[in-house]
């Protein structure tokens, strides 16, 4: 099954855009019985970085929502990819401005 980008959830949330909730929550509920029982004994974290709370993503979650300083690696893909929209809007010359952490979490050139 495939997460990420899942048809059957893209579906759901046009329909919720066309103002039909109620067949956006019944596409939305069949993605998520599709993901109980394909995850239910299988690993589902993208994470390529080795935590404590791999795969539980509750606890996680409530772990950055507490510090509030970064999103969990799961979620940058997704919220980079429309920061990179947005930065199109100036050439990207954000790029420009920004600097690599003090802890290297990305490759420097």
């Amino acid at each position: 099954m495939k997460i990420e980008g899942n048809e059957k959830e893209i579906s759901a949330m046009a329909e919720f855009h066309k103002g039909n909730r109620e067949k956006g929550l019944r596409l939305q509920e069949e993605f998520a019985a599709e993901f109980r029982k394909e995850y239910a004994d299988k690993d589902h974290c993208p994470c390529q970085k080795a935590c404590r709370y791999h795969g539980n993503c509750k606890e996680c979650v409530a772990i950055h929502r507490a510090h509030q300083e970064h999103v969990p690696n799961c979620l940058r893909p997704l919220i980079n990819k429309k920061l990179k929209l947005l930065s199109e809007l100036t050439e990207h010359t954000l790029a420009n401005e920004l600097a690599p952490p003090k802890e290297a979490l990305r490759r420097t050139v």
